[in-house]
């Protein structure tokens, strides 16, 4: 499927290239232009709330950020790398996926990547800007302010490639003067970086994992999209730029973001765990810290954000399912599927609302999102490096039935989350008999990345 446009940069017309190659006629963007396609979302509550998660999980404030950064480090180095594939390609994310799982076992990551991004993120994502609306504009209420998020996020993204990147771009410029204004105040509150004598001289390995990994899935739940927003670049795209702009896009804005969190809900519970699951709106708490008047640009800046974030999640969530391979037999069907995966998305969200524990929410989330995430990773880069520069697009269009991939992400994912897994409704054996918190994400990334290489060898259809 090819777009007509006489202008194929234009942000206008609705997108109609789906998960088919982007013609040579229709490459356009600049490498620069990742750095705010993956800054942009990230300057939202939602990245706060992470670090915030930090003091949640009893670090003090030194300890959690280390913690984001060394979680938020290994995702966006991986993050940079997959970005790279697209303009040589032409191919979203998940369909160069199918080099590694093959035709039938690419269903799995793709189907993986539908339900996490298009439906499970846009509603995070979702309950954050609408509880951020509903505290700067209280007379549209809680359901006003809602049905407002998500038609708002799901038109733009209904319109397509080029419009999500202006969107972006220009959200990126008023989000980054509101953000450093509060990292700045946020920096400078006293009490910040107040650390609370504990009990233990031991090092919290639990929190530290727990806090890690959490940074680690939000940071690298973007990178199974990565190509999706490079594939319009031109082919001959600098690999070394494009790479450094949405790997240092990604990992800057997330560690900043999360940082403030960090040091804002520190301050916000004096360092006391019990007393920061007990915040009932973290988005009020944390716009509290500012005048009235710094505190509604705050909270337009969240719900700019989050708007920003969603639109990259339905977006993608639908090419994932389109790259399962379903014919649906219609010129549009990139924006029906939009369409579709808000509907879903937004009846999640309002459950959401109404449950009304973010908190234990979005931890249960993010780590449910490193779990999947970070052995798919392993497996698509051991088998990019194991091609040896065959032609991936080539192969993507005319996978084999490999089941190489398939097998090793979903024994390596099984594994690590049955002994690795530290989770309000589950903890693995191994985590709790070793007390280090939650493994599974570092666990998972290096036993799919031996299986595959392993299974790789035996299955004759891997070597395509």
């Amino acid at each position: 499927m090819t777009n007509t446009n006489t202008n194929p940069a234009s942000a206008g017309a609705i997108e109609t290239n789906d998960v088919q190659p982007i013609p040579a006629a229709e490459r356009h963007g600049k490498p620069w232009h990742l750095f705010t396609v993956w800054s942009s979302p990230n300057l939202e509550f939602a990245t706060v709330f992470v670090g915030a998660l930090a003091i949640g999980f009893g670090l003090n404030v030194w300890q959690g950020l280390l913690a984001v950064f060394v979680g938020n480090a290994l995702a966006g180095i991986t993050h940079g790398i997959l970005s790279t594939w697209g303009p040589e390609a032409g191919l979203p994310q998940m369909v160069l996926g199918r080099n590694a799982f093959g035709k039938w076992g690419n269903l799995i990551p793709s189907g993986m990547s539908t339900l996490v991004a298009g439906i499970g993120w846009f509603a995070v994502n979702t309950i954050s800007g609408t509880f951020a609306l509903v505290a700067l504009l209280p007379a549209v209420g809680i359901f006003g302010a809602l049905a407002i998020i998500i038609l708002l996020q799901v038109g733009v993204a209904f319109v397509g490639h080029n419009l999500i990147q202006k969107w972006e771009r220009y959200a990126s410029y008023f989000l980054a003067a509101v953000w450093i204004i509060v990292v700045v105040l946020v920096f400078s509150t006293p009490g910040v970086f107040n650390v609370v004598a504990s009990d233990s001289a031991a090092f919290p390995w639990a929190g530290f994992t727990l806090t890690a990994g959490a940074a680690y899935g939000y940071t690298a739940g973007w990178t199974a999209f990565a190509s999706d927003y490079t594939r319009y670049l031109p082919a001959n795209t600098s690999k070394q730029a494009l790479g450094w702009f949405a790997g240092m896009g990604n990992f800057l804005s997330t560690t900043l973001i999360m940082a403030v969190g960090v040091l804002a809900f520190n301050a916000l519970s004096g360092g006391n765990p019990g007393a920061f699951w007990g915040i009932a709106n973290p988005t009020e708490a944390f716009t509290g810290l500012f005048n009235s008047t710094l505190a509604a640009f705050v909270l337009l800046a969240i719900v700019i954000g989050s708007v920003s974030a969603n639109i990259l999640n339905i977006y993608s969530g639908a090419m994932s399912f389109l790259a399962m391979g379903f014919n649906l037999g219609f010129k549009t069907r990139r924006a029906i599927m939009v369409a579709l995966a808000g509907l879903v998305g937004g009846a999640i969200s309002y459950l959401g609302v109404v449950n009304g524990d973010v908190a234990h929410q979005l931890d249960a989330f993010l780590l449910v999102v490193s779990y999947w995430v970070s052995p798919w990773i392993a497996v698509v880069l051991t088998e990019r490096i194991l091609s040896k520069g065959k032609d991936a697009g080539a192969r993507a269009l005319a996978p084999k039935n490999s089941w190489a991939g398939a097998a090793a992400f979903v024994i390596a994912t099984a594994v690590s989350i049955w002994g690795f897994a530290a989770q309000v409704l589950y903890t693995g054996p191994l985590a709790s008999a070793w007390g280090v918190g939650d493994l599974t994400a570092l666990v998972g990334f290096v036993l799919a990345a031996a299986l595959f290489a392993l299974f790789s060898q035996i299955d004759p259809d891997s070597k395509n």
